[in-house]
């Protein structure tokens, strides 16, 4: 009967785990959408609000899990700091492209730089910390570039947004597994050291009058800012749940699930254009992704045997 019970608590939690991965993914998906119905906002002061919101929904979840602890430590540990310092500043600047891409009408290509960022992952894995990849991996690489070459070749320049996006991010997810903090507790030390220029920006706006967050003028507009906290901490707190009870090469796959519904919400809802050039490209990347994840899970499962 242990071991049954073991067996039936381990099928809840990894049950639990998909749910928790599912909604994660899913309200990142739904990103590009929630953020469209802020354009005409300043870009600067969405960023702005996601941190400032964000940090009170972190810091009640740590609170409630008992984990105030790590806080006290990062902040008191040098290297904790300065690490978190620069993933602050990638992580800042991968909301603020997306942001201006949603809003000038390149999401699409956001949800590009999305796609890529997998196999970006498996290259700074190969070039800084000494990774091997299988010729299938160099394969999957190899035709994200081609569909990177063919984008560049059809629009007449490197898709510079899709680019950052996926660089910034495989940047921010190495220098964080650098760091000995847990995810919550990381980002809750990112949101505290953005939160004073958060704070000091969206200040200086309501000075000079140039600022959307109006409660009276603007309830909308207002709580959509205000929601920006949810929508930045929410699927985190819901990934890092999920991560502990699922394998990598699950998450791995679930991971797509974002970029095909910014993807989709771009072409269908925003009316991008999609033309023969930019499908191609995007074919070439979706078959790499499907080597990519395909020799992983091979791997995966041929790993307890080996």
């Amino acid at each position: 009967m242990d071991a049954l019970g073991a067996e039936a608590a381990k099928r809840r939690e990894t049950q639990h785990g998909l749910i928790f991965a599912t909604i994660a993914f899913s309200l990142w998906g739904c990103s590009a959408w929630f953020y469209k119905h802020l354009s005409g906002t300043n870009p600067f002061e969405i960023v702005a609000h996601r941190a400032i919101w964000a940090v009170p929904i972190a810091a009640i979840i740590l609170i409630v899990i008992g984990r105030t602890g790590d806080i006290k430590r990062a902040f008191t540990t040098p290297r904790i700091v300065l690490t978190l310092t620069l993933t602050t500043v990638l992580v800042s600047a991968n909301w603020l492209v997306f942001v201006i891409a949603v809003m000038e009408g390149w999401a699409v290509e956001a949800s590009l730089g999305y796609f890529i960022n997998p196999l970006v992952n498996v290259l700074i894995g190969f070039a800084l910390l000494g990774e091997r990849l299988n010729r299938w991996q160099w394969f999957a690489v190899a035709l994200a570039v081609v569909g990177v070459a063919v984008q560049t070749w059809n629009v007449g320049s490197l898709p510079w947004f899709a680019l950052f996006l996926a660089a910034t991010f495989a940047a921010y997810g190495y220098f964080r597994k650098t760091v000995d903090i847990g995810p919550a507790q990381g980002f809750l030390v990112e949101t505290l050291l953005l939160l004073p220029f958060a704070l000091a920006y969206v200040g200086w706006l309501a000075v000079q009058g140039l600022h959307d967050f109006r409660p009276l003028d603007d309830p909308l507009t207002t709580i959509l800012l205000v929601l920006c906290g949810p929508m930045t901490a929410g699927p985190l707190i819901l990934f890092s749940a999920a991560a502990r009870r699922l394998t990598l090469t699950t998450i791995g796959l679930l991971q797509y699930l974002a970029p095909s519904m910014i993807f989709l919400t771009a072409v269908f809802l925003f009316n991008e254009p999609m033309d023969l050039g930019r499908l191609t490209s995007f074919l070439f990347i979706w078959v790499g992704l499907v080597v990519f994840s395909a020799s992983s899970w091979i791997a995966d499962r041929n790993r307890p045997r080996e």
